[in-house]
């Protein structure tokens, strides 16, 4: 075969890849608009979008290199088509210092792991006194446990949240405004639940859901797996990868099921609401197109710089948020590195 004849191929086989690399990737930006259910592999585009966005970068350098003018428009398009979506990771914006001292209401999400299980009631307090520094005014804590040793936390939590609302036992929606009313929204065949209260905010009655949707599941299985490779026990095979899909696969399923019951719930609020919680599930993904509606994602708002708040492992995403309604309009939405949970708690402040 002669050189004119390879690079023909080379040219026509890169083409052949970068037209692949685009439509998976527009495939991907709207993979979020169809549910899982039946649609599994379409679905499970959204997850690899970083690696998708990535790959068309290197596109862009290679047909930049070969001076290919033409086809350099098509990853550039492709990027074009994902700056939305990058907008759900990375924020270019600087932060204004003074917004912070402006009066609004303060909102905080932190799925706390059930205070790690510790029997002191130490992190528990210095949970609270984190939230005293934020000067939060409605905090949302996942995986809550009222009991740490021989103490409830919501005693040591009155004196500054003097009102709190509980859903299941792992939900507590804990506010410096008095709570009206309170659901607890329970999902089948699952622990995980949401909730939401009624707060007369200055007069006014909001609404704000607290969110714990369906944990993917693979975090057991590997864990389960390292339990029988440590006993000598063969993981390597098919049986453990569908185990890891299995599990994914239904977790997806399950967390689109309770991201259509709580959105419900939410329209049928004649209130103004703010949603957050620990949706277990990553930006533009079924789920977080479901529960955001018509709502304002904070951190697209007024956030800035890479936005994080799963800590566990080599993980670094984002699966918890806070949304609100265009009757608010956000001020500061950013994390704080405590590190007593997987997550990060997210912070935001808003006006009416």
């Amino acid at each position: 075969m002669g050189k004119l004849a390879v690079y023909k191929y080379m040219a026509m086989m890169f083409l052949v890849i970068q037209i692949i690399i685009t439509v998976f990737t527009i495939v991907a930006l709207y993979g979020g608009d169809v549910s899982p259910i039946g649609n599994t592999a379409r679905a499970m585009l959204v997850y690899v979008l970083p690696l998708l966005i990535i790959a068309n970068l290197l596109m862009v350098f290679y047909w930049l290199i070969r001076r290919r003018w033409l086809m350099l428009a098509i990853p550039v398009l492709t990027l074009a088509c994902c700056i939305p979506y990058i907008g759900t990771l990375v924020q270019f914006r600087s932060v204004d210092k003074h917004v912070e001292a402006s009066a609004g209401l303060k909102i905080a999400t932190y799925n706390v792991a059930a205070f790690n299980r510790e029997t002191s009631g130490f992190m528990a307090l210095d949970i609270l006194a984190e939230m005293r520094r934020q000067k939060v005014d409605i905090c949302c804590m996942q995986e809550y446990a009222n009991v740490s040793g021989d103490k409830k936390n919501s005693d040591s939590y009155k004196e500054y949240f003097p009102y709190m609302a509980i859903g299941r036992d792992d939900m507590v929606i804990y506010s410096r405004y008095p709570i009206k009313n309170s659901k607890a929204i329970l999902f089948d065949y699952t622990n995980n639940s949401a909730m939401w209260a009624d707060i007369n905010y200055k007069g006014r009655d909001i609404r704000v859901f607290n969110v714990h949707l369906q944990t993917t599941g693979i975090n057991g299985t590997l864990h389960q797996a390292a339990k029988l490779a440590s006993q000598d026990y063969d993981v390597s095979g098919s049986r453990f990868l569908n185990a890891i899909f299995g599990n994914y696969t239904l977790g997806m399923m399950f967390r689109a099921s309770q991201a259509n019951i709580v959105a419900t719930e939410k329209m049928s609020s004649q209130k103004p609401v703010i949603l957050c919680g620990d949706f277990n599930d990553v930006p533009y993904s079924y789920v977080y197109n479901t529960m955001l509606g018509n709502m304002v994602d904070g951190f697209k708002e007024c956030g800035s710089g890479w936005m994080r708040t799963f800590r566990g492992g080599k993980k670094a995403v984002r699966i918890d948020y806070i949304f609100h309604d265009k009757a608010f309009k956000g001020m500061t939405y950013y994390t704080s590195d405590l590190t007593y949970s997987d997550h990060l708690p997210v912070f935001m402040k808003v006006s009416m």
